[in-house]
C-alpha cells in the first residue's frame, strides 16, 4: 500500500498488514526523514511482528463471544416450562449460532440401539428424525469406542472416514452430510447419549466442538430431569404391574375426549384370577394379569387402556367407528386364546360421547357380567371358586 502522499517529516503513520509469504502479521510505522546536508527526504518503514499478540487477542475475543453465546442460550432455555422444551430450544440456538444445517440428540433404547430423539433443522433442510430410529449398534460402534476414551467426533470432509468407518460413512452420506461435530453426553462416567451439528462451516469446527462440549453438561441435566418427571408421572398415572393407566390416568383421558366424537367402551374382567391366586400363588396370578393385558394391548393398543380394579381392565376408544370396535373385539378374543387367558367382555358404542362415561361404564359392565355368566354356564365351572 502506497501512503507516501500522507507522510511528513517527524510524524509516523501506523498500519497493520498480513504478509502471506512469511505468514505473519506486521505492525508498520512509516515516516519521512530529511537529509540536512542536501534537503532530500527519505521514506523509512519500521516493521514489528505482532502475530503472537494478534493470535492471543483473537483467542480471547473468540472465547468472550463463546461465553456470551452460552449464557444467552442458557438464559433462553431456562425460561421454558419443561426439560423437553429446554432441549429443543438449545438445539435450535446451537444450530443457528454455529451456522449448522441440523442439530440432534441420539439416545440408546431398551434394545441397545440408537434412536434420534430430538432434532432441529435449518430452513430448507429435510428432517431425518423419523428415518433414524432403532439404528443397529454396529453403525455407531466406532463412535462409542471413541466416546469411551473420552474423545469426540469431528471431521470437515466425510471422505475422511470412507475407509475407516464404512458403515457410518454410508449412513451419513445418505443424509447429505459432509462435515460434522458429535459430542458424547456423560452421566456418572457413562455415555447416555450423543448430540451434534451437521455441516457447520469447516473453519468453525473447533469452535463448534468447544461449544457442544460445554453445553452438553446442561443437556445432561435436562435429560435427567425429563427422565425423573417421566418416572414420577408413571408412578402417578400408571399401574405398576401392568403399566396400563390407573384411575387418575383414566380421569385425565376422559377430560380430553371430544363430546362430539364417537366413543367405544370395552369392559373386561379376568376370569379365574382368584382361583389362580389361591391355588398357584400370586406370582402366577400376576402372570395371568399380564397375559390379559397383553391381549388387550394387541387389540386396542392405540387407545386408552386402564386397570381399574384387581381383575378389571378397560379400553376407552375415542373416535372409533362401530364396525372397527366390533372387529377389535374379535381380535381381542383371538389374542386371549393365543395367550391362554379368558376375560368376560362387555362393550358399548355411542355415536357421540355426550352421555358421559358413567352411563357407558354401567352399560358395558352389565354386558360384561352377562358374558361372564354365560361363560360359567357354558363351562360348568363354579364361579365362586
Amino acid at each position: 500500500m502506497c501512503n507516501n502522499d500522507r507522510l511528513s517529516v517527524g510524524e509516523f503513520e501506523e498500519w497493520h498488514y498480513y504478509n502471506p509469504i512469511i505468514d505473519r502479521y506486521l505492525m508498520l510505522k512509516d515516516t519521512l526523514i530529511e537529509d540536512s546536508s542536501n534537503g532530500k527526504k527519505y521514506r523509512v518503514e519500521l516493521g514489528v511482528d505482532i502475530s503472537e499478540k494478534r493470535t492471543q487477542d483473537g483467542v480471547i475475543q473468540k472465547y468472550q463471544n463463546m461465553e456470551f453465546m452460552i449464557n444467552e442460550g442458557l438464559r433462553v432455555a431456562l425460561q421454558t416450562a419443561t426439560p423437553e422444551q429446554s432441549i429443543e430450544v438449545i438445539l435450535e440456538y446451537l444450530g443457528n449460532s454455529l451456522n449448522g444445517e441440523r442439530t440432534y440428540i441420539f439416545e440408546r433404547n431398551e434394545r441397545g440401539r440408537d434412536d434420534n430423539t430430538y432434532e432441529w433443522v435449518a430452513e430448507g433442510i429435510s428432517r431425518e428424525k423419523e428415518n433414524l430410529q432403532d439404528i443397529p449398534p454396529e453403525i455407531c460402534a466406532h463412535w462409542y469406542r471413541m466416546f469411551q476414551e473420552g474423545k469426540f467426533i469431528v471431521f470437515k470432509d466425510l471422505e475422511e472416514i470412507r475407509e475407516s468407518d464404512p458403515l457410518q460413512y454410508e449412513n451419513l452420506k445418505r443424509q447429505n452430510i459432509h462435515s460434522l461435530v458429535v459430542v458424547p453426553l456423560y452421566d456418572d462416567g457413562k455415555v447416555i447419549a450423543f448430540y451434534g451439528v451437521d455441516n457447520p462451516p469447516p473453519p468453525s469446527l473447533e469452535y463448534a466442538s468447544n461449544m457442544l462440549q460445554i453445553m452438553g453438561h446442561f443437556l445432561v441435566s435436562c435429560i435427567k430431569r425429563r427422565n425423573l418427571m417421566s418416572l414420577l408421572e408413571n408412578m402417578s398415572y400408571k399401574d405398576q404391574l401392568t403399566k396400563l393407566g390407573n384411575r387418575f390416568a383414566m380421569e385425565k383421558y376422559i377430560n380430553e375426549i371430544d363430546a362430539e366424537k364417537s366413543i367405544g367402551v370395552v369392559y373386561c374382567d379376568i376370569t379365574g384370577l382368584k382361583r389362580v391366586n389361591d391355588s398357584m400363588g400370586h406370582e402366577a396370578g400376576d402372570q395371568l394379569i399380564l397375559r390379559a393385558c397383553d391381549s388387550l394391548k394387541k387389540a386396542f393398543g392405540e387407545y386408552g387402556l386402564f386397570r381399574i380394579g384387581g381383575d378389571e381392565l378397560l379400553a376407552l376408544c375415542a373416535g372409533i367407528e362401530h364396525a372397527a370396535l366390533m372387529e377389535r373385539i374379535g381380535l381381542l378374543k383371538e389374542c386371549m386364546k393365543q395367550n391362554n387367558v379368558n376375560m368376560a367382555v362387555g362393550e358399548i358404542w355411542r355415536e357421540k360421547y355426550q352421555t358421559g362415561l358413567d352411563t357407558l361404564l354401567q352399560e358395558s359392565e352389565k354386558r360384561m357380567y352377562a358374558d361372564k355368566a354365560a361363560y360359567y354356564k357354558r363351562t360348568g365351572i363354579d364361579r365362586r371358586k
